[in-house]
């Protein structure tokens, strides 16, 4: 099954969507097998993280700005704002997609882990968010 989700990211940062992912393994009836996220854009991420202590949201989202700021002179690629440039570095060093076991007909995250839209730019943004189940 292939669902195609779209996500309102407010804010620069990272967002949980682990809810939204399960829901869509739930709808597949899948029991045991792979569920895929990938995000269809160059200027946001997914990956898994920490989702119990929004401390450790706050400190990877002002770590990845410190290292990747803006406005920095060496940027050439600013033809849609200070973030422009930024948000595609972070996004390399980040991740596009993960996947995550399916067991049980749940996801097989470990206790502490969520996924999530790590959303690069400023502004508020609509994200497609692709979640592919198979065995």
């Amino acid at each position: 099954m292939i669902k195609q989700l779209s996500i309102s990211a407010r804010r620069q940062g990272l967002h949980e969507i682990t809810a939204e992912v399960a829901a869509v393994v739930s709808d597949s009836g899948l029991q045991e097998g792979l569920c895929s996220v990938f995000i269809k854009h160059t200027s946001a991420s997914v990956i898994i993280q920490e989702n119990a202590d929004p401390s450790a949201a706050r400190d990877l989202e002002r770590w990845l700005n410190r290292l990747v700021a803006e406005n920095d002179q060496l940027y050439t690629h600013t033809n849609e704002g200070s973030d422009d440039m930024p948000s595609h570095i972070k996004t390399t060093l980040t991740a596009t997609s993960v996947a995550v076991p399916v067991i049980n007909g749940q996801l097989a995250l470990g206790t502490w882990q969520g996924i999530f839209l790590w959303e690069h730019r400023r502004a508020n943004m609509q994200r497609t968010v692709i979640v592919h189940t198979g065995a």
